[in-house]
């Protein structure tokens, strides 16, 4: 299959079904079983899972609790929503809200958890968005979430053949998934929203994902990139494509990607 042919096999949907059929099982569900061990959800918790996506947060922690329990997924993104709702099993009782996170128009005190996966990072006013989840907890009630960084070598390769053949529109949204991970700073920012019992560490993930070639393009059209990257010539495809699976080969095993990555949690307290 030729470079334009993979290209359009992923861009030919819009990104956030990609997310859902690409992202998620290769990373989202992997990182999203861990946060859900974390949290250890009792049956009947009321749950929020804020910057949700596609939602596998939400309906693993909807699983944990149970029907006794209470699910609500929060995202900016309409299109991320209305995946989840397309993929969410009738069983699972899920509220889903278009909504941003430091602006929620949720009650206070309406959830005893709020978990946030990989998307603090993206949000443009980070103590506001605290401060909201804060709002929205019960008395004592536990904030989890999580961030990855500082950019892994193998996401290195994508940032500076984007560079060079797309563009810097390209390379800040690649950036900016890493931007965010220097513990001492994530730990000042849940002190200054009143969050208590702060514990902030990172560990490191290793991921298996699928072959270079494949997994390139699926990446690119499970994010913004995809949007970006359709103006580009098919020269330039083709040359950004050669130099990331060139520069992959040393992360290659048995036909696969092994992707390891350092994750920053961080929880704490109303």
């Amino acid at each position: 299959m030729s470079t334009q042919q993979f290209f359009n096999k992923v861009h030919g949907k819009v990104p956030s079904e990609n997310y859902e059929r690409y992202f998620v099982p290769a990373i989202g569900k992997p990182l999203s079983l861990d946060l859900i061990r974390l949290a250890a959800l009792h049956p009947g918790a009321r749950v929020l899972d804020v910057a949700c996506g596609t939602g596998i947060v939400a309906r693993l922690a909807a699983q944990q609790v149970g029907p006794g329990g209470t699910v609500a997924g929060v995202d900016a993104n309409a299109g991320m929503l209305a995946v989840a709702r397309a993929v969410t099993p009738a069983e699972l009782s899920i509220e889903w809200h278009e909504m941003n996170a430091e602006d929620m128009s949720l009650p206070d005190e309406a959830f005893d958890v709020v978990l946030c996966q990989l998307g603090f990072q993206f949000m443009q006013d980070k103590l506001a968005a605290l401060r909201e989840m804060r709002r929205v907890l019960a008395p004592h009630g536990k904030l989890i979430l999580t961030v990855p960084g500082p950019m892994a070598k193998l996401f290195a390769v994508v940032a500076q053949a984007m560079e060079q053949h797309v563009g810097p529109q390209a390379v800040g949204f690649v950036t900016q998934i890493f931007s965010l991970h220097d513990t001492t700073e994530i730990q000042n920012l849940l002190r200054e929203a009143d969050f208590r019992d702060i514990v902030v560490q990172a560990d490191n993930k290793v991921l298996t994902l699928p072959p270079p070639k494949e997994y390139l393009w699926q990446y690119v059209g499970s994010t913004p990139l995809a949007g970006i990257v359709a103006n580009v010539d098919e020269k330039s495809l083709a040359a950004l494509e050669r130099d990331v699976i060139d520069k992959w080969q040393e992360f290659e095993e048995e036909g696969h990607l092994i992707y390891r990555q350092r994750i920053v949690t961080a929880s704490a307290r109303k």
